[in-house]
């Protein structure tokens, strides 16, 4: 049986929202606590890329990398715009991302010790 996955495409920032990261995952919840442990993107831990501001669910890969590449051309104010039609106070959405897993303190500890091993 083949599996479903489903892929995700986000907008990320720092607290002063002065900095900007579009990335693309299979597993939005893990790649979020990567970047929260810098395990992962170089630009993300330079520019203390913590927040979750946006993101877009895609049943197909391929879908979803085309979407990445595309708002990754776009200009700041043009994905400003794209968060603020979901997200308009620009609040981070990792404690939501979080409930709406039922993840608590020490279930992401667990992911975060499982993650660590791997790098």
């Amino acid at each position: 049986m083949k599996k479903e996955y489903i892929f995700y495409v986000y907008i990320m920032s720092n607290y002063q929202r002065s900095a900007y990261y579009v990335g693309f995952c299979n597993d939005l919840v893990r790649r979020i606590i990567e970047h929260l442990n810098n395990l992962g993107a170089e630009f993300t831990k330079k520019y203390k890329i913590n927040d979750l501001l946006y993101y877009e669910e895609y049943q197909y890969v391929n879908d979803a990398i085309n979407r990445e590449k595309e708002i990754k051309k776009w200009r700041r104010e043009k994905k400003i715009n794209l968060i603020k039609n979901k997200n308009l106070e620009f609040k981070s959405l990792n404690q939501k991302l979080f409930d709406d897993h039922d993840l608590g303190e020490e279930d992401i500890k667990e992911i975060v010790s499982i993650l660590k091993g791997r790098y």
